[in-house]
């Protein structure tokens, strides 16, 4: 069974962090569902070969999870290009934690220079690995209890293994603005705190890729539905 912890932080959030005051007054946002467009998808299961008494002897692939009604969790969504003069509050540490040899959540959205906590809940040690291009990459053993904290300084999206466990992945994304949200467990998410106007979404998931879908904006909430099928 699938761990609902896995996904708390994976809210329906607008922004990643906030807007101080000088930005554009808020006027509208925009609510949308993420969708699967493609056939029933069969849920797998990864085997696990050591560390069975803390990692169990399989575990579900978490590379594509949906909801009942096809809603995709753990997407990102953000809009290609923010209104002008926006500005935003240094935000507080993300974290991924390490539990049952599975990283929780498996996707963090921070902004360019801001941390990502990562924990050990397990009694045995992890590896945290970073798969990157424009940061450096960071590959460190963790024992129990031990929170390393990391600087991801420059907007790209990290994937984040395991070297000791190999089914293990999670995804840093870094953010060049506050425009960002995960999708919740039904697919779902937000983006407040806009002025009316034209603009141009971008979707991710690690599984499906990128798509954008272009989203008129009217005072109040615009209601949104973009559909996601296999590459």
């Amino acid at each position: 069974m699938r761990s609902r912890t896995r996904w708390l932080s994976a809210v329906v959030g607008a922004a990643v962090w906030s807007l101080v005051a000088g930005s554009p007054a808020p006027a509208a946002s925009i609510k949308g569902t993420i969708q699967y467009a493609g056939g029933a998808v069969e849920a797998r299961k990864l085997a696990v070969t050591i560390d069975q008494f803390v990692c169990g002897k399989e575990k579900d692939a978490d590379d594509l999870v949906l909801s009942p009604q096809k809603g995709i969790r753990s997407a990102v969504v953000w809009l290609e290009t923010p209104p002008p003069g926006v500005k935003a509050n240094p935000a507080p540490p993300a974290q991924i934690d390490q539990k049952q040899c599975a990283f929780t959540p498996r996707v963090v959205v921070v902004p360019a220079g801001g941390t990502v906590e990562f924990l050990n809940s397990d009694r045995l040690l992890h590896n945290i690995h970073s798969v990157s291009k424009d940061n450096p990459t960071i590959n460190r053993t963790q024992p129990k209890a031990r929170t390393i904290p990391v600087v991801f300084a420059k907007p790209e999206i990290i994937r984040i293994k395991c070297d000791l466990h190999s089914w293990m992945n999670a995804w840093v994304v870094v953010a060049d603005h506050p425009f960002y949200a995960v999708t919740n467990e039904q697919g779902g998410f937000v983006l407040d705190n806009l002025p009316s106007g034209q603009y141009t979404l971008r979707i991710w998931h690690e599984s499906l890729g990128t798509l954008r879908k272009d989203v008129t904006v009217s005072d109040g909430v615009t209601a949104v539905t973009v559909e996601m099928g296999p590459k």
